[in-house]
């Protein structure tokens, strides 16, 4: 049995990479032609595009797994049916849960290199495919606003601990591939929302622990209410200024990524500072619950492609099955994508709207597989 576990593994195996290459081809090959019209931007020339749609793989690899693996297993169970290897297996004792066994073993491979790529390649490739082709096109990051970017902070009373002691908003201009932040404005204010101080600066620098220096700043500051007229408000400048701040290029990299392609750390960390300062989080809570179960669907993919071992060749030539297992792949990933956006629309749990899609396949999958063997 263990010869034959290894067998169908191999099988399996190489059919769904055969299939990842090609939808890989497939995707680069759109992207590619997506990029045409960027080039001669800046410094940002053929080269680039291909380097850029290059390191966008890994994260179509994360994406198109489990599509890749129905295929591929279809494919391998289409060809033991068509040969009748699948007939002599049952013949010899091969049960449906020792079949359903055999495909699980190599199930758990692919949710290990789904979840491989999607947590640590994957975000890590797309952020710098993103920072590259904005430095080539010698371009900044900034949102749709024409105001800039602008976020929420919590002000505490020993930089990142003590006692909560106001709000600071932050307007950027822009933020640069290599994270400077340029053209800042800050408006902090008390617990009371009470304005206690307007800052600008020329840009911001990461320093760590938490510390951004801003260069060439201008303060204003306005004192509580009942103080003397002549200290209301007053003004100086500093060279460079330390700001303590929650902010960290790792939130701000939400800016560079889209929160499908974060990993669930960074997309753990950006909720936990949303709900810090009461911003609504369900996006990002709904792309990480998707994170976590997404390489789950890898299993129930090859779950809904067991029942085609069990149709005879009559039923539908090797080519119709493929034919149907991407269709079945491809509405798989329009229910999960459209459910995120139901979901955040009718605010669901972030966990059943993660989760939903692949409980729906995976009964379609028991449901098929009952129906085959009854007939």
């Amino acid at each position: 049995m263990k010869v034959l576990h290894r067998y169908v593994a191999a099988e399996i195996l190489t059919s769904t990479v055969f299939a990842l290459v090609a939808f890989l081809s497939l995707f680069a090959f759109f992207d590619l032609i997506a990029e045409l019209p960027r080039v001669g931007r800046g410094s940002y020339e053929l080269q680039h595009a291909f380097l850029y749609v290059a390191m966008n793989l890994p994260a179509y690899v994360y994406d198109l797994m489990p599509i890749a693996a129905l295929i591929g297993t279809i494919y391998t169970l289409a060809q033991l049916a068509a040969r009748s290897e699948f007939t002599i297996m049952r013949a010899s004792g091969l049960s449906t849960g020792m079949a359903g066994w055999m495909l699980a073993r190599v199930g758990i491979v692919l949710v290990l290199v789904t979840f491989l790529f999607g947590e640590f390649i994957a975000p890590a490739s797309s952020e710098y495919a993103e920072k590259f082709r904005l430095a080539a096109q010698e371009s900044s990051i900034s949102r749709e606003f024409r105001s800039g970017l602008w976020t929420k902070d919590v002000i505490r009373s020993e930089g990142m601990t003590g006692e909560n002691i106001g709000s600071r908003f932050l307007n950027v201009g822009n933020v640069t591939p290599d994270g400077q932040l340029r053209r800042l404005k800050v408006y902090e204010f008390d617990r009371d929302m009470q304005l206690r101080a307007v800052i600008t600066a020329g840009h911001a620098d990461y320093r760590g622990n938490n510390v951004w220096r801003f260069v060439d700043v201008a303060e204003t500051s306005f004192a509580p209410k009942g103080s003397d007229l002549a200290e209301v408000v007053s003004s100086r400048k500093h060279a460079t200024y330390d700001v303590v701040s929650e902010i960290t290029p790792e939130i701000l990299s939400v800016l560079v990524v889209d929160p499908e392609r974060m990993s669930a750390l960074s997309l753990a960390t950006y909720t936990r500072h949303l709900e810090d300062n009461s911003q609504n989080a369900e996006r990002y809570e709904i792309a990480f619950w998707k994170k976590l179960f997404y390489p789950l669907a890898v299993m129930v993919m090859m779950a809904l492609a067991l029942p085609f071992a069990y149709l005879h060749f009559r039923s539908g030539g090797v080519s119709l099955k493929i034919f149907i297992g991407v269709m079945i792949g491809v509405s798989f990933q329009l229910i999960n994508s459209l459910f995120s956006h139901i979901g955040l629309l009718n605010t669901w749990p972030p966990v059943a709207t993660a989760l939903l899609p692949s409980v729906l396949f995976l009964l379609v999958a028991m449901g098929a597989l009952a129906w085959v063997q009854k007939h």
